[in-house]
This record gives C-alpha cells, structure tokens and sequence, in this order.
C-alpha cells in the first residue's frame, strides 16, 4: 500500500465533512464526485470521480492502508464484501455518517489500525467514535494486538481467535512473560482475577487454565508447545542482539547461515533478534547491510574506545591490531543492548564471528487485582 489514507465522500454534506477532515488529517488524499466541484480541488490535491464509487473502491482497496467512507454503512458493507481477503492485509475500515455525528470503525478494528482511525478521526470532527472490538469495549487484552506497540511479533497466529474469546470471555488466562517490556498493561484499572502472570513456563507448568499467551525469545520444546500452545498465542518480543564481525568482503549467505545456526544451537528465535551490532569500520560492510534489509533490523556501530570501555575475557591483541580494539561482536553486543553479560560471548565460525546479548528488562510489577 502506497498511501496511509483516502477520505471518500458522495453528498453535498459528506464533501464539507471530507474537506475538513483530510485538511485536519496527515497522510489523507481526498475523493469526492464531480458533481460537488468547488474550483480549488486541483490546488488541495482533490481527486474527483464520476460514476458509482463501487467502481472506485477496488483501487482504493489495494492503495491505501485505511479507507475513510462518507457513505452509509449497509453500502459499504455490500460495496467492500467481494473484495475481503485476509484480517492481516485488509485495509481498515472507517464509515462516518452524513452529519458527522458517529464515526464507525467497520473492518479491520485491531491489525488494521481502525478503532485508532476511528478515535482520531472523531476527535478532529468532534463525532462519537463507535468501536464494537470485544476487547476495546471491554478494556482488556487485545490479542492480536498484544506487544505491537513494543515491536512483538506474533508467531503463532493460529488460535488467536480462541484465545481472544477467552479473554474476554473472563476464562482462565494465563500470561507467561520470559522476557520483553512488562508494561503491557496500560488501562487504569487492575489487571482482572481471571488473567494471571507468570514468569516462565516452569513456573506455568501446573497451573490449570483455559488459554494462554507466551513472550518469549526461547525456542521452546515440543512440549512446552503441547502444553501451552494447544489453546495459545506465542508472542516474540525484540530483546537479542547480535553483535557481529566479519572480514572484509564476506558474503551474506555466509554470515546468515552462522547468525540461524547459531541462534539455532541458542534455542534462541531469529524473530526475536532486534539488531546487529559492530564497529564502525563495518558500517559499509555489503553482507552486514544486506542482511539488515532482509530482516528487517538496524546496525549499530561503534568507535573502538567505545568498544574498549567493555572488559573483555579474552581480549585479542591481533583484532587490535587491525582495528584498535580489542574485540569487536562481544563489546558490541553489550553496548547496544545494555546487558552486564552475555547470552553467548563469542563463537568464531569461518569469517564470521558472533556474540549475543539480551536487552534487559525489569520484572513486571503486579498490579493490584481488581476486588
């Protein structure tokens, strides 16, 4: 998707909300039928369309990550349904009414950011923001959302809506946290009786409940799998780091395959690497780039004083030679993820070598149960 949003409107009242609005909101290209002309619209960037907008929307559906629709909802929801595909790409939804009174999150509440476009929307037109998520209106844990705003990753997607029904359902829910930010609960209110928090899957392992959510960087075993995941969601928070170094001109193939075995022999999962780290005389380096584009992470680099303010076990005097530091992956990783210790201090494998480090995080504090 190319744009954050199209704001579409087809009445003479719908076109004065959409102008307000689109001038209010970032990211909005406006659509409004050419009937409604005004005379400025090739200034502000207005697209107008004739016709039935059912013919625009397919396009609108495929561009854009959220749709604003100044349209009635029974034809929305007859307009959108032959284009539905998947509640993880599908656009959010917005449907607002002709007098600007309710603004009503339709289609992708959670993954697709409506019921957040819902609120601000509603905010800058000073509507009633009409939102219907289970868990919103409940003011519990969203599921499918949970961790997103700290960057976790959901790897097992599968029984997400279980679970989501157990929540808020008020079944027996248990929540195992190995690591992660613990702050994950922001709604003033105490956490609800039916919700317990655990530190590890051993300390879960025999407790009864009804479904469960895991954070946790751990590869787990099969039966740790067997045993929570059977009716539960596995959450991976951005905790390791990776401080690596490498000689010049090693390819990506080459430094991939030690960073998956290596996180392989770790039981550690690449989804919960959060960056690489090394020093500045690799911040060109072609197969650390390439493998920050294919995964997604960043590189921090740093000068090697900054690296030699690290103590290391087993400084090497050849790697200060040529760099003038006395090791590179080991201080790297400590730096960048502020851990004291190492996860694995050092492994060298052909022209790689590799540290890991674990982003710390302080254990959560229970909150007050609620009576």
């Amino acid at each position: 998707m190319s744009q954050m949003y199209a704001v579409v409107a087809i009445t003479k009242h719908g076109v004065e909300l959409a102008r307000r609005l689109a001038g209010q909101l970032p990211g909005a290209d406006l659509y409004y039928m050419e009937k409604f002309v005004r005379g400025d619209e090739e200034k502000l960037g207005v697209k107008l369309f004739s016709g039935s907008v059912r013919l625009l929307l397919p396009d609108l559906f495929q561009r854009y990550s959220g749709l604003i629709l100044f349209i009635s909802l029974g034809a929305v929801v007859r307009m959108i349904a032959p284009l539905l595909k998947d509640k993880k790409t599908d656009p959010a939804v917005v449907v607002i009414d002709d007098r600007g009174e309710h603004v009503i999150s339709v289609l992708s509440g959670h993954l697709g950011g409506a019921n957040e476009l819902t609120r601000r929307v509603a905010a800058i037109l000073d509507a009633r923001p009409v939102i219907t998520t289970a868990s919103d209106v409940r003011q519990t844990i969203p599921v499918d959302l949970f961790g997103s705003p700290f960057g976790w990753e959901i790897e097992s997607f599968e029984r997400a809506t279980p679970v989501s029904a157990a929540v808020v359902n008020e079944e027996r829910v248990i929540v195992i946290q190995e690591s992660g930010e613990p702050d994950w609960w922001t709604y003033d209110k105490p956490l609800p009786e039916h919700i317990r928090v655990f530190s590890s899957t051993r300390e879960a392992w025999e407790q009864e409940f009804d479904a469960a959510l895991v954070v946790t960087h751990r590869l787990l075993s099969e039966e740790e799998e067997q045993r929570f995941l059977s009716n539960g969601v596995l959450y991976r928070p951005k905790v390791l780091v990776l401080g690596l170094g490498c000689n010049r001109g090693t390819e990506l193939e080459e430094i991939e395959q030690v960073v998956k075995e290596t996180l392989s022999e770790q039981r550690l999962s690449i989804k919960s690497v959060r960056n690489i780290a090394t020093i500045d005389l690799k911040k060109d380096e072609p197969g650390l780039l390439a493998l920050c584009r294919k995964y997604g992470w960043r590189m921090e680099v740093y000068s090697p004083p900054e690296l030699n303010t690290v103590a290391l076990p087993h400084p090497s005097e050849t790697v200060y030679r040529y760099t003038g530091a006395y090791g590179v992956s080991e201080p790297a990783a400590l730096l960048s993820s502020g851990a004291t210790d190492w996860m694995l201090t050092k492994k060298k494998a052909g022209n790689v070598t590799i540290s890991i480090a674990m982003v710390p995080h302080p254990s959560r504090v229970e909150v007050k149960r609620s009576e």
